[in-house]
């Protein structure tokens, strides 16, 4: 049935206008209301309809909630709000998000309306229906629901409040606060939903990591070396790793105290690669192989992408310019990466620059000796690879940014190993 069919059923049982039905549904299928829902609504609201329609959203736990629950009804308390607007239809919103818990368990929920929302306080939520995002329940409330101070509050085993240190941030999570120092940031030009738009990116560290973000309406205050609170930011997943957002309605506040910086996480594949990607991370293994595609290389002029025999996937043929990178399979024992290395440190690998490259491959007739002379030299051997982590459905791939023969003693690892092992 179309939206006309069900607003026009729905004007019948209860002898209203049609268009006013209709309008009322549109409202609330437009805020994510599943259409049976949004007719229950309407009934409460004109009278009508009487039965098991009119009856209201059964009271559940978080940990009961999922997808395929419709409409309910929660007690909990609220951990975090922030605030955000989003452009829904062709219109502005300005929103609340964040995060809700009972004893059960934890759930993020939007709040289309200016509803009286407070971390650490407990309230129940009355008829909110349940859509996914990023892949788990989030709870949607609007004018068809109702949000009213608990009776009693809520003991939850969960920290009320937004702060967070950098590696504890997750791609979903809002109204987040943390306290960073500005590593690198520069101002770009986009194309945003009005247009041309200036905004900041770049990277914020803290003791535990390192994340890159963007600033969508820039704050004087993010500027290189400064260090700084931002309350009410949410996060996103930027190529693999978390990327935080900070927004109009985010606050910038420079500390009195310097934040230090902490080096790059140092991690086993299998953990790495479990978390979906990370940002700053450091890997150590066995050079098992050096993948097609590496040593003397072309790229296409226009998109960067590596041409195959002349041809640009985006732009067909192609003049492509040299250049040298290096994709190595990594191995540690637990998981294996593919580490790209770009041209700096494939030079230093190789041990000349792309002329020497481009002379090897003419004296050989063949561009291929030059990654035969790379995997000479790196298959079979130890190394320490810093860089970034993104997980996909093509694999795990490690941008990297450092890169060293490992420096520790293998017998001494062993022997720790198996300690732990015993242990």
């Amino acid at each position: 049935m179309t939206l006309d069919d069900h607003a026009e059923d729905l004007a019948s049982d209860l002898g209203v206008d049609k268009q006013e039905v209709k309008q009322g549904l549109e409202n609330l299928v437009e805020y994510s209301v599943p259409v049976e829902e949004a007719k229950q609504s309407l009934r409460r609201k004109y009278g009508g309809g009487g039965g098991s329609e009119n009856t209201g959203p059964s009271a559940a736990d978080i940990a009961d909630v999922d997808t395929d629950s419709g409409s309910v009804t929660v007690t909990a308390v609220v951990l975090t709000v922030g605030t955000r607007s989003i452009r829904y239809q062709g219109d502005d919103h300005t929103i609340l998000e964040g995060e809700l818990a009972d004893e059960s368990g934890t759930i993020s929920y939007t709040a289309w309306e200016e509803f009286d929302l407070e971390p650490g306080h407990t309230v129940t939520i009355g008829n909110a229906s349940v859509r996914e995002y990023e892949g788990r329940p989030e709870l949607n409330f609007g004018e068809s629901s109702t949000v009213e101070q608990a009776d009693e509050d809520l003991d939850v085993p969960y920290e009320v409040g937004g702060d967070r240190d950098l590696a504890e941030l997750r791609a979903g999570d809002r109204g987040r606060t943390v306290e960073v120092q500005v590593v690198d940031v520069e101002t770009r030009t986009i194309d945003g939903r009005d247009g041309e738009t200036e905004i900041l990116s770049g990277v914020l560290g803290d003791e535990s990591a390192r994340l890159p973000f963007t600033d969508w309406n820039p704050h004087d205050e993010l500027a290189e070396g400064a260090s700084v609170r931002i309350e009410d930011v949410y996060v996103r997943e930027f190529r693999g790793v978390p990327s935080v957002n900070v927004s109009e309605f985010s606050t910038v506040t420079e500390l009195a105290e310097p934040i230090e910086l902490g080096g790059p996480t140092r991690m086993e594949l299998r953990d790495a690669v479990g978390r979906g990607g990370a940002y700053d991370v450091e890997l150590q293994g066995n050079v098992l192989e050096v993948r097609d595609g590496s040593g003397l290389i072309q790229r296409c002029p226009e998109c960067g992408r590596v041409t195959q025999k002349g041809q640009c996937r985006q732009h067909g043929e192609v003049d492509g310019e040299d250049d040298l990178r290096v994709k190595a399979i990594l191995d540690d024992g637990t998981a294996t990466v593919t580490a790209i290395l770009g041209r700096d440190i494939t030079e230093q690998v190789y041990g000349g620059g792309l002329e020497d490259a481009r002379q090897q491959a003419r004296d050989a007739m063949d561009q291929e000796v030059v990654a035969d002379t790379i995997r000479e030299e790196l298959v079979g051997g130890e190394y320490v690879v810093r860089g970034h982590l993104s997980v996909d459905e093509y694999g795990a791939n490690l941008e990297a940014t450092a890169f060293r023969p490992a420096d520790d003693d293998p017998a001494e690892r062993a022997e720790a190993f198996l300690a732990e092992v015993d242990a």
